[in-house]
């Protein structure tokens, strides 16, 4: 499997929210085409929010995310886990092969090659032999390796992560952080949601730091820094989420 060369992602003035009540404000900040980012911020900053809008799940009051690539279509986004409902009665083989659905379609016929390619997934994080277990009897570990042989299905150039690595063991994070540099070797855009400060110095070149607005983006060296996270947290907590609401309509 292969991508093209990520696009870059430009956010030009961006307001995002819920409610009309903002979430990210006035946002203008560069992820750059091929790169590995790690979105860092407190608790309430808006880093769940911003990946949202880049999937359009959100659409924006204000500004504009401009994805400047001919394939920006090519999302792959993990949710965080608590947004799974693992009481679905499908199993992991299931699960995985719905990262195909780009190529074979809603009606698409699945053929050996398809099978082939779902059995690669699934030893490529180490999940052979769980093809038939439902994704409820998973351990926090098993269900992330699950949703990464997903992503690798989905062969995107654009790759978003919330919280990849949250209530895994350090075997997992240690095989998915190789996934990802994998990717990042492979020329692929590619932001995570992180909250592991020394994880990130060690393993993502670039960062951007979020609260609500952006305070510092680059070499995690430059941007997480006392004085950086300092204001970041007075930032959120100064936050008034009883201010007047948005009075601009959303921008289609």
């Amino acid at each position: 499997m292969s991508a093209s060369v990520g696009p870059s992602i430009s956010f030009k003035n961006l307001t995002l929210g819920y409610d009309q009540h903002p979430a990210i404000h006035q946002l203008s900040a560069v992820i750059g085409a091929g790169s590995l980012t790690a979105l860092v911020g407190p608790n309430g900053a808006g880093k769940s929010t911003l990946l949202k809008g880049i999937t359009k799940v959100l659409s924006p009051y204000e500004g504009r995310i401009v994805i400047d690539d001919a394939y920006s279509h090519r999302i792959a986004y993990l949710p965080q886990q608590t947004d799974i409902d693992r009481s679905f009665p499908v199993t992991v083989w299931d699960m995985v092969s719905m990262g195909l659905w780009r190529r074979i379609g809603a009606f698409g016929q699945f053929k050996r090659r398809d099978a082939k390619s779902v059995a690669e997934a699934l030893e490529a994080v180490g999940l052979s032999g769980f093809e038939r277990r439902s994704i409820g009897s998973l351990s926090g570990g098993q269900l992330q390796r699950m949703l990464f042989a997903r992503l690798l299905l989905q062969d995107a150039n654009l790759i978003l992560l919330d919280e990849p690595f949250a209530a895994i063991d350090a075997k997992t994070a240690a095989d998915l952080l190789a996934l990802i540099s994998r990717w990042h070797s492979e020329s692929r855009t590619i932001i995570a949601v992180l909250h592991d400060f020394d994880q990130v110095r060690a393993h993502f070149p670039q960062a951007l730091l979020l609260a609500r607005e952006c305070i510092a983006s680059g070499p995690p060296s430059r941007v997480l820094t006392d004085n950086n996270l300092t204001r970041a947290r007075q930032l959120c907590e100064s936050f008034d989420n009883d201010a007047e609401p948005c009075s601009r309509e959303k921008v289609a």
